[in-house]
């Protein structure tokens, strides 16, 4: 069963001071916005990783659509 979503674990972020003194001083919750930047940084890799598993599929389709057009193109509207 995975994890729940709530589960937490403490841990340990080193960060720069000057950071750190503005997070503060403008009141953000520091592990919900290093919890953002961590979701917005895994979610990139994911991607980068996911096209470059995936390009040799794409450049075919890619040839494949330039090679006989777009499937069913004749029946678009617009």
């Amino acid at each position: 069963m995975p994890p729940s979503i709530d589960t937490r674990r403490a841990t340990n972020v080193t960060l720069p001071v000057h950071l750190l003194t503005e997070a503060r001083a403008l009141g953000l919750n520091i592990s919900q916005a290093c919890e953002q930047g961590l979701a917005t940084a895994l979610a990139a890799r994911r991607r980068e990783n996911w096209l470059s598993e995936n390009s040799d599929a794409i450049q075919s389709w890619n040839e494949h659509v330039e090679t006989h057009g777009l499937p069913l193109a004749e029946y678009r509207a617009f």
